[in-house]
């Protein structure tokens, strides 16, 4: 099977929900982009709903309507290219920014966590966690250790303890968050990174 190809396909597949999602952002609808863009609405419907397939000469106005490179459009990774583009996700009221893209045994976020008042649902896992506050005041906690952390402070554990951290009930928290996998015993290292996922996304 020529992995080019199926690159190419897998690529082109997440155009659709793209596609769904742009002129509501904008604040256009159909008949306006299909105005812009030359393109029939008809047209513009049936990529949105993945029943035409994009071509260059398709995503190319839309591109230029959305002001967004083609690479940025097909979300298609960027070769060569050192820099990360930032992409929020906003989840549990959570607003959160992945700061590394590349597969490995390290994964960094940067996270805003709003002020609510919730119960703490402590987890464990193997790896280490290291997080440092930006802004606000964050609630830690690590075993018998119930801590708030201020702008400027650091903490780091092994979250073979368990641990959780989140809003303490009186302010929002921008912090920055550093976690590593450890040990080679138990869970895929695929599996520990999302139950740490988990935890930066304020799932229970």
């Amino acid at each position: 099977m020529d992995t080019s190809a199926s690159r190419i396909d897998q690529t082109l597949n997440q155009v659709a929900p793209r596609l769904q999602e742009l002129p509501a952002r904008s604040g256009l609808s159909l008949s306006e982009v299909s105005t812009t863009t030359g393109i029939s609405t008809s047209t513009l419907s049936r990529l949105e709903t993945g029943q035409r397939r994009p071509s260059l000469e398709l995503l190319l106005p839309l591109a230029q309507l959305y002001r967004l490179s083609l690479d940025d459009l097909v979300g298609s990774p960027e070769t060569g290219d050192p820099r990360i583009r930032l992409r929020p996700r906003r989840v549990n009221g959570r607003t959160v920014v992945p700061l590394t893209r590349q597969p490995g045994r390290r994964h960094a976020w940067k996270i805003i966590v709003p002020r609510t008042t919730v119960t703490p649902s402590l987890s464990t896992h193997r790896g280490s966690a290291w997080i440092y506050v930006l802004s606000g005041r964050l609630r830690l906690i690590v075993g018998t250790r119930d801590l708030r952390l201020g702008a400027g402070e650091v903490a780091e554990f092994d979250t073979r303890t368990p641990h959780w951290f989140g809003s303490d009930g009186e302010f929002d928290a921008e912090v920055l968050t550093i976690f590593g996998e450890g040990g080679s015993v138990g869970a895929t290292d695929e599996d520990v990174a999302l139950r740490h996922l988990d935890e930066v996304l304020g799932g229970a």
